[in-house]
């Protein structure tokens, strides 16, 4: 990899943290060809190279990144590119960054928005890195609600001997200030009205999400959050007003990296999860950071790292603590039996759903239970089990519940829906009813085809997969027609 010439000055600040860390030149040097691995990046570095980094050369490309992350894992404290004496070029761990003050959390978001808003395609390439899963997750475990998040008044108004002119006011911009609707700026007084729309806005993106698939719309999210919940970030406030406004901000935040991990893009999603983690530690909100923790565990199992998503969901359960509601500590059990499952931990899966059983059936009626754990019913539960039961290979248990599980479920919840279809013909199949098996997944390849949705793509996929020892067999004959039909 070409390298810039060596500067004058020697890189003091590299050789001081170099020091602090305990490594040797050649032990660098091997820590940051690993961890390129992990990102598909054969670099090939040695001690020379550090010697050179020493002498004030400067690394290339995505390198200075990838050294900072190698300090930040040593030391257990966020380091940059700059921090080392390093130029910072294209870091690969932006967004990962968990913020040190409210006011860094809505910089970091902020950049992620605007990048994400544009022609940024790159960004949604960005691979997801299970490294990257470990410093946020603890600094919010060890982490408090951040003192103080109100914003102050803008600065007094010019006293009227010294106002310039006013200008004149067109028609257009009289009728949007009439309206409310004048665009927002930096130093805006966020209003109970404010925040009750973000929350609106949240629950018409989660509809539209549920029925069909992240793809449909989270560009418009994306720029709802850029156009309209930053300048509220940036705006005057109090700390009741402040607080509930950082929690709105994170539930959005959430639903934008769900979207997003629902297209695929899962590096951009884990960035959007990591910051939604932070607005909510802002917020004050623990269980609300469970939750995003346990919606971090959902993508780990997805993508197959089955021992951190035990782990991201055992963090949840220690920070939401005991208090939580039942439905809240259901969901979080749940989460961890996924993990298990993929892992094909047989007791310890089995275990974690009787947790989340109890739980839930220990919910009586009137309990308040926030929003966003509202949809965790028997219906889920009965799917948490039907997945799990799946991964275990056990199909007829899986068939028992992903059956109650699509008798329970709102038609509201068509992924949700389709994906309990799929998981109830995988255990059609296992089961030896090729038949039934390929009318379920027939049905459900034809809503995968009007959905906008990777993952509901690829729970398709999976299953034809698993039907190639059958591929004569007049059922899949069948099945195979239905979706060229689709097609």
């Amino acid at each position: 990899m070409t390298e810039r010439p060596a500067q004058r000055n020697p890189n003091r600040q590299l050789a001081a943290l170099i020091a602090e860390a305990g490594f040797s030149n050649a032990g660098l040097a091997r820590r940051v060809d690993q961890l390129g691995l992990e990102h598909g990046l054969d670099l090939r570095y040695d001690k020379t190279s550090v010697t050179r980094w020493l002498r004030g050369q400067q690394p290339r490309g995505t390198t200075p990144a990838l050294i900072a992350e190698v300090f930040t894992r040593r030391l257990g404290r966020r380091l940059s590119a700059q921090d080392l004496g390093l130029d910072a070029c294209a870091p690969v761990y932006a967004g990962l960054e968990f913020a040190a003050t409210p006011e860094e959390a809505v910089d970091i978001v902020g950049g992620l928005w605007r990048k994400d808003s544009g022609s940024h395609a790159e960004l949604r390439k960005i691979a997801f890195t299970s490294a990257g899963l470990v410093v946020p997750s603890r600094d919010w475990l060890i982490g408090r609600a951040d003192e103080k998040v109100a914003r102050a008044e803008p600065p007094p108004r010019v006293p009227a001997q010294s106002r310039p002119v006013p200008r004149a006011v067109g028609p257009a911009e009289l009728l949007a200030r009439r309206r409310g609707t004048a665009e927002r700026g930096p130093g805006q007084r966020v209003t109970g009205g404010d925040i009750a729309a973000l929350r609106s806005v949240g629950e018409l993106f989660r509809t539209l999400d549920d029925a069909y698939g992240g793809g449909h719309a989270r560009q418009a999210l994306v720029r709802y959050l850029e156009h309209e919940c930053e300048p509220m970030l940036r705006g005057t406030y109090g700390e009741q007003t402040g607080r509930r406004l950082f929690a709105a901000a994170a539930d959005l935040t959430r639903l934008a990296g769900w979207t997003s991990y629902d297209i695929a893009a899962h590096g951009l999603a884990q960035r959007y999860f990591v910051q939604a983690l932070r607005l909510a530690q802002a917020a004050g909100d623990r269980p609300y950071g469970a939750y995003v923790l346990v919606t971090m565990s959902r993508q780990a199992v997805y993508l197959g790292h089955g021992r951190e998503a035990v782990q991201l969901a055992r963090v949840a359960q220690q920070g939401a603590g005991g208090s939580a509601p039942p439905a809240v500590q259901a969901l979080l059990h749940a989460a961890e039996a996924r993990g298990h499952g993929v892992l094909g931990e047989v007791r310890a899966c089995t275990a974690a759903l009787v947790r989340a059983e109890r739980a839930l059936e220990s919910g009586r009626p009137g309990d308040e239970v926030p929003h966003w754990a509202r949809s965790f019913d028997e219906a889920q539960l009965a799917d948490e089990f039907g997945h799990c039961h799946r991964d275990l290979q056990q199909f007829r248990a899986a068939a028992q519940h992903a059956e109650r599980s699509l008798q329970l479920r709102a038609p509201g919840y068509a992924r949700s829906r389709l994906f309990c279809r799929m998981v109830l013909a995988t255990a059609r199949l296992g089961l030896g009813e090729l038949d039934q098996a390929c009318q379920l997944a027939a049905e459900a390849a034809g809503q995968a085809a009007e959905m906008r949705s990777v993952r509901a793509l690829e729970y398709v996929r999976d299953f034809e997969r698993k039907l190639e020892p059958y591929r004569d067999a007049a059922p899949v004959r069948t099945y195979r027609d239905r979706v060229a039909a689709h097609g």
